[in-house]
């Protein structure tokens, strides 16, 4: 497989449209291996409280996270671009093994090599108990919602 991820930084709107898109669609498989080859080889991460380098440490910890985070779904919404660097805002749902629903609010800084791999990623989540019927978000986000903003509540 390529190392190469197009699109390429300097990004435009479209480009970071794209890759927001792109990191959405890959999350939503919660296949850490897929997930994980969007990141350089020493990728930096730090999630909540955690910090995490490289591709195999990645994958360890989002295969973690989805044995935890059960029916997981995610909504990523551009923020802002400039030259190599995309910062989003998400939302995702999921449930625990006790059956409580959750809504995960988040905000997440990234910065891409000049191959389109994601070299850094910083990301702030804070987690909201929800009851099962006031879930907006069942599975991958369909073709023509791509691009909408996701609602603040």
């Amino acid at each position: 497989m390529s190392e190469d991820r197009p699109p390429y930084p300097p990004f435009t709107r479209e480009t970071a449209m794209q890759k927001v898109q792109a990191a959405e669609d890959a999350w939503n498989t919660r296949d850490p291996r897929r997930v994980a080859l969007a990141y350089t080889p020493d990728a930096v991460w730090r999630n909540r409280d955690t910090f995490v380098n490289g591709r195999e440490e990645i994958v360890d910890f989002l295969t973690r996270k989805w044995q935890r985070e059960l029916d997981y779904a995610l909504r990523k919404s551009l923020w802002a671009f400039q030259e190599n660097r995309i910062a989003v805002r998400f939302q995702y749902e999921w449930r625990d093994a006790e059956d409580q629903w959750w809504r995960s609010y988040g905000n997440e800084l990234w910065e891409f090599d000049e191959r389109g791999l994601m070299r850094r990623r910083e990301a702030s989540i804070n987690d909201i108990g929800i009851v099962g019927a006031d879930r907006r978000l069942d599975g991958p986000r369909p073709a023509h919602e791509h691009g909408a903003d996701i609602p603040l509540r």
